[in-house]
C-alpha cells in the first residue's frame, strides 16, 4: 500500500470546513484531542427527480414557501464539475448499475467558474458511499494540485500536523488510488440551485442541476475541451438531501407537479454517453431511459436515451463564466 502523508515541523494554518454539498463555508469543531481538521463527513437520505424546464420556475415558487436560498447559490445559481476515478474495468459504474448495496466512488470537485480555478484554488477530494439506503459522504479540502496528487499514483504528503480522522481519511483514498489502480474516467458538469429548509426542516437540502455534461479525456477541470449533453438540455435534475426523513410537503408538491422519481448518476450517465460501458454500447434501456422516452399515450416527453444527446466536440452552454440558469 503507497504511504501518502508525512509528519513535519511546520503547521498550518486552521482551514475553512465544508457545508453540506456546498461551496466552503465555517470552520466545523474537531474532537477535543485532535488538530483541527478539513475533513467533513455526513449521513443522508437522498432521492431525485427529473424536472421538465417548463417546470423550474414553478417549483422555485414551491420551494421558497418553505426554504431558503442556499448563502451560496443567490438568485442565479453556481457551476459544478467532477473529475471522478474509476477502475479499468469501470468497477465503481457496475457496483451502481448492478444496485449492490455497499458502494462507493472517488471524485475531486471544484465548486464556481472554469476561468477562476488554478493550482492554488481549494477543491474537494471527496469519497461518496452508498450503505443500504444511506448515502455516506467524507471530504477534505485541498488546494488543486494537491488534490490530484492524493488521487494518483505520484501520492501526497500533507505538511504539518493534520488530525487523526484527516489523515485516516487520507489513506484511505490512497489505498482505494494504489490497490485498484484508479485512474481519471469522466467528468461531470452542471450548474446548481440550492436550497435550505427553515424551522422543523434545518436537515433538509434540495438541489436543481441544469445542462448536464461532461467528457471523457482533457480531465484538467478548467480545461477549455467542448463537453456533452449526458441528458436533454429541457431537463434538470431535482436532489432531495435529508438527515433523516423527506418532509412531507416534498413528495406531495413532486406528485401534484408529476415529476418523475429516477434513480439516475450523473457519473453513470456520463460512463454511458461516451458509450465506455458495454450497457451503453448494446443500448440496453435503463431506468433513466425508460422514464425520458416519448409516452405512448399522452404524447408528453418523458425521456430519451442515454446515448448521446449533441454531436461530438459540440459544447451545450458558455459555462465557463457561469451562465446563470434563469
Amino acid at each position: 500500500m503507497r504511504r501518502l502523508y508525512r509528519r513535519a515541523a511546520e503547521t498550518p494554518g486552521a482551514e475553512p470546513d465544508v457545508t453540506d454539498d456546498g461551496p466552503v463555508a465555517t470552520v466545523a469543531s474537531a474532537a477535543r484531542t485532535d488538530t483541527a481538521s478539513r475533513l467533513h463527513a455526513f449521513n443522508r437520505f437522498e432521492i431525485k427527480y427529473l424536472v421538465p424546464q417548463t417546470q423550474a420556475d414553478q417549483l422555485r415558487t414551491e420551494l421558497g414557501r418553505y426554504m431558503d436560498e442556499d448563502a451560496y447559490s443567490g438568485a442565479t445559481g453556481y457551476p459544478v464539475t467532477s473529475l471522478y476515478y474509476d477502475t479499468a474495468h469501470l468497477r465503481f459504474y457496475w457496483e451502481k448499475i448492478e444496485g449492490l448495496r455497499f458502494r462507493r466512488k472517488l471524485r475531486v470537485r471544484h465548486y464556481g467558474a472554469a476561468d477562476d480555478l488554478t493550482a492554488d484554488s481549494p477543491v474537494f477530494v471527496e469519497i461518496k458511499q452508498r450503505v443500504n439506503r444511506v448515502t455516506q459522504k467524507r471530504r477534505v479540502r485541498l488546494p488543486y494540485r494537491d488534490a490530484l496528487r492524493l488521487c494518483s499514483p505520484q501520492g501526497y504528503a500533507p505538511v504539518g500536523e493534520i488530525s487523526s480522522r484527516e489523515r485516516a481519511f487520507l489513506d484511505e483514498v490512497a489505498t482505494l488510488v494504489g490497490e485498484l489502480d484508479l485512474r481519471p474516467t469522466v467528468t461531470t458538469a452542471y450548474h446548481r440551485e440550492a436550497w435550505v429548509g427553515r424551522e422543523a426542516d434545518l436537515g433538509l437540502r434540495i438541489t436543481l442541476d441544469h445542462r448536464l455534461r461532461g467528457r471523457d479525456r482533457d480531465f484538467h477541470l478548467s480545461s477549455e475541451s467542448l463537453n456533452r449533453l449526458t441528458l436533454p438540455p429541457g431537463l434538470s435534475i431535482l436532489e432531495v438531501k435529508a438527515d433523516e426523513r423527506v418532509p412531507a410537503w416534498v413528495t406531495d408538491a413532486a406528485a401534484r407537479m408529476d415529476l418523475d422519481l429516477v434513480r439516475i448518476s450523473k457519473y453513470c450517465q456520463s460512463v454511458q454517453a461516451f458509450g465506455l460501458a458495454p450497457r451503453s454500447l448494446m443500448h440496453v434501456a435503463d431506468e433513466a431511459a425508460e422514464i425520458l422516452r416519448p409516452d405512448e399515450v399522452s404524447g408528453r416527453h418523458r425521456v430519451t436515451s442515454a446515448r448521446p444527446t449533441t454531436p461530438p466536440g459540440v459544447d451545450d452552454a458558455p459555462t465557463r463564466q457561469g451562465a446563470p440558469t434563469r
